[in-house]
């Protein structure tokens, strides 16, 4: 085939030149003649004669098999080279014997060479980083091979960690990841443009490598408390990572990341407590960190009573249990009554606490009465909880009784003892030398204590006591107390300043009259004035008076008021008080900034509107509705053909005769126009005569004209 299409290319060229001229050429697929091909080689003489060939010159033997002659024609010779050798390499010349004693001659040179071959060669190769890799390059050829390493398009250039060994092997010496990568080996045979190359992939493998922040992670236990635990992994294959857990934890509150190099504990408990190891792992090796998370709990303490109610002199024992990690110290205080904390220590004492956390109070008194606290210690926080301890309050022991004409007044010297619960009130007794039942009056804490309705000119014994929820205390020492005589002018009333209250610009306080002086009491004058710009303004209220009202004052303004009792003898010195009047709130609006009585206005102008509407309509489509109504009444309007018959064109009983025909008031003609052409009168229905009903038949009399 090959010799086939060299001919058809002889003849092309043949035919192209048109034999225009004659000259020799040998005609060659390629000068480049690999290992074991066979090749034509077309001696063209461009005229007669006798053709010989020659190698490296030295006559070829015409008849030889290898390489083979054979003459197509005069003109043209055909070298045949069968499975070319190495050997075969060299100057081929063709020579020409024209008639004309003419020579001419003309060569080629080949070069039969063996192609590049890679044996034994491994395309892809892993290291472990720092090793010392060395990547082989095995290639065959003839008659030499030249061997080139590339790397990113570029011959790789040798340094101090890269060479070329005399094998044509790569050496990296310490190799990294950045060594990693395709690497191509090129075979070339020695300056021929004949070459094969193929591509090497490295692969640098790091063994597994994990990194935490913290080796100690500290979190409080809390249903609220997540905690995330991470750590960092390197290595090359990406390794797996897994987790190594305490027993003790409950893995169904786990969450993972994709990679699980990131473990969230959920509602953090006491029982997460423990180390956590991160483990990564590869086919290069394995690498482990641990994390200690360490859980506190924080502190709690829990009392066996919280509230108490109990009688002097006996013993009472409450036990505070606390919890918490790291385990809380307890403490007992007791809050007194200026706030501070007083601190309860073990002891022998009647107030002591047993085995550190019982606290026992002997022999109760009223003064023990409070608030305890147990309190619970620690690092992770501290926590507290409360003992209210009620008992009867104390005896009042400072207190002082001055008389007056029928009354006594009390005035304490002295903090009351409440014994840990509020005051209610308190308890006044009176009664006569002479006699042994004792008369009582309940006080409110904040009403003066006073006994009044006394007898002037009497001696009494007196006392008083408090009492609590849990009951009455001691009563203090009694008093003998003689009432003085009738002076006339009566005690300055009592403002319970505690229930006055400011209503808009009207005030109001409550008032109670302690002593009225041995005189009844006839009324009470009230001064009040404006404090910057207002002279006083004076009110008498009348004697049975138990609250004051002062209306019409100024907003945002501060007044000043004196009140006094009057009885026949005279007049009780002033109470004063001062309060104030603030500024009124504004009235809160809607959204859209029109308040309730806007809104209620525009609905009544809505529905005035539609009334109207629906009037006027009325009016003019059916003669009724409230404007016909007053048009009649204040114009005079008339219904049509009632002014005749009041001309005299109709009967006096006030019914139409029309053509001679009755038709009572209150019916409705239906045949007006018969009506008009007959009569040439027009009637015309009014609301007011109109009926609510459809318009009814006349009754019949027997006329066929008039019957509808």
């Amino acid at each position: 085939m090959a010799e086939l299409m060299l001919i058809l290319r002889m003849f092309t060229i043949m035919l192209i030149l048109g034999f225009s001229e004659a000259r020799m050429e040998i005609l060659s697929n390629q000068a480049d003649v690999p290992l074991g091909e066979n090749h034509v080689l077309l001696c063209k003489a461009g005229g007669e004669g006798k053709i010989s060939w020659k190698k490296d010159g030295e006559d070829l033997d015409k008849d030889g098999e290898n390489p083979r002659i054979e003459e197509i024609d005069e003109t043209s010779s055909k070298l045949t080279i069968v499975k070319a050798k190495i050997e075969d390499s060299g100057r081929y010349l063709c020579l020409c014997e024209f008639e004309t004693d003419h020579r001419d001659e003309t060569f080629i040179i080949l070069f039969v060479y063996e192609k590049p071959a890679f044996i034994d060669i491994e395309t892809y190769h892993e290291f472990l980083e720092g090793q010392d890799a060395v990547i082989p390059c095995n290639v065959t050829g003839q008659p030499a091979v030249e061997v080139k390493w590339k790397r990113y398009h570029q011959e790789l250039q040798p340094n101090d960690r890269i060479r070329i060994t005399e094998e044509n092997s790569v050496q990296i010496k310490n190799i990294s990841r950045e060594d990693q990568g395709t690497y191509i080996c090129e075979g070339k045979i020695k300056q021929r443009p004949i070459s094969k190359e193929t591509e090497i992939s490295i692969v640098v493998n790091v063994s597994p490598i994990v990194k935490i922040h913290e080796e100690v992670k500290k979190v409080k236990a809390g249903p609220e408390t997540n905690v995330s635990l991470i750590c960092l992994v390197e290595g090359v294959p990406k390794p797996n990572i897994t987790w190594k857990i305490p027993d003790t934890s409950d893995e169904s509150r786990y969450k993972y990341n994709s990679d699980k190099s990131e473990l969230t504990i959920l509602s953090v408990v006491r029982h997460d407590y423990g180390p956590y190891t991160c483990v990564a792992k590869s086919k290069i090796g394995e690498s482990s960190a641990t994390i200690m998370l360490d859980v506190s709990e924080h502190p709690l303490a829990v009392l066996n009573q919280t509230e108490m109610e109990v009688e002097s002199g006996q013993t009472i024992s409450v036990s505070c249990n606390v919890s918490g990690h790291p385990m809380p110290t307890l403490q007992w205080f007791r809050k007194t009554t200026n706030g501070s904390l007083l601190t309860v220590d073990a002891g022998e004492g009647r107030m002591r606490l047993e085995d550190d956390y019982v606290l026992v109070i002997d022999d109760l008194t009223p003064s023990d009465g409070g608030l305890y606290t147990c309190m619970a210690i620690s690092p992770a926080g501290n926590a507290s909880t409360d003992l209210v301890l009620k008992t009867r309050p104390g005896k009042v022991c400072k207190v002082s009784a001055a008389p007056g004409p029928t009354s006594v007044h009390f005035t304490l010297g002295a903090p009351l003892v409440d014994g840990g619960s509020t005051i209610t009130n308190f308890i006044l007794q009176w009664r006569l030398e002479s006699e042994q039942h004792w008369q009582d009056r309940l006080i409110q804490p904040t009403d003066p204590l006073v006994i009044t309705s006394l007898v002037p000119y009497t001696s009494y014994l007196v006392r008083l006591a408090t009492q609590n929820a849990v009951g009455p205390g001691e009563f203090s020492d009694q008093f003998t107390i003689r009432t003085q005589g009738i002076q006339g002018e009566p005690d300055k009333p009592v403002l319970v300043t505690s229930e006055g209250k400011v209503d808009g610009n009207m005030f109001s306080i409550p008032l109670t009259q302690m002593d009225d002086g041995g005189s009844p009491i006839i009324n009470y004058i009230v001064h009040y004035r404006n404090m910057v710009d207002e002279d006083w303004r004076m009110k008498k209220l009348p004697s049975n008076l138990t609250t004051i009202n002062l209306h019409d004052l100024q907003y945002n303004s501060e007044y000043q008021m004196e009140v006094q009792a009057v009885n026949l003898n005279g007049s009780s010195s002033p109470v004063k008080l001062n309060f104030k009047v603030p500024q009124p709130v504004p009235e809160r609006v809607s959204k859209s900034g029109i308040g309730k009585g806007a809104v209620v206005g525009i609905v009544v102008f809505i529905f005035f509107i539609l009334l109207l509407a629906v009037d006027v309509t009325c009016c003019y489509t059916n003669r009724c509705g409230m404007l016909m109504f007053l048009a009649v009444k204040l114009f005079g309007q008339k219904v049509p053909g009632r002014k005749t018959v009041e001309e005299g064109h109709g009967t006096s009983n006030g019914d139409l005769k029309l053509n001679g025909i009755d038709i009572l008031r209150n019916s409705i003609p239906n045949l007006q126009t018969q009506n008009e052409t007959k009569n040439k009168l027009q009637a015309e229905v009014t609301c007011d005569q109109a009926p609510l009903t459809k318009f009814e038949k006349t009754p019949h009399n027997g006329d066929p004209d008039i019957e509808a």
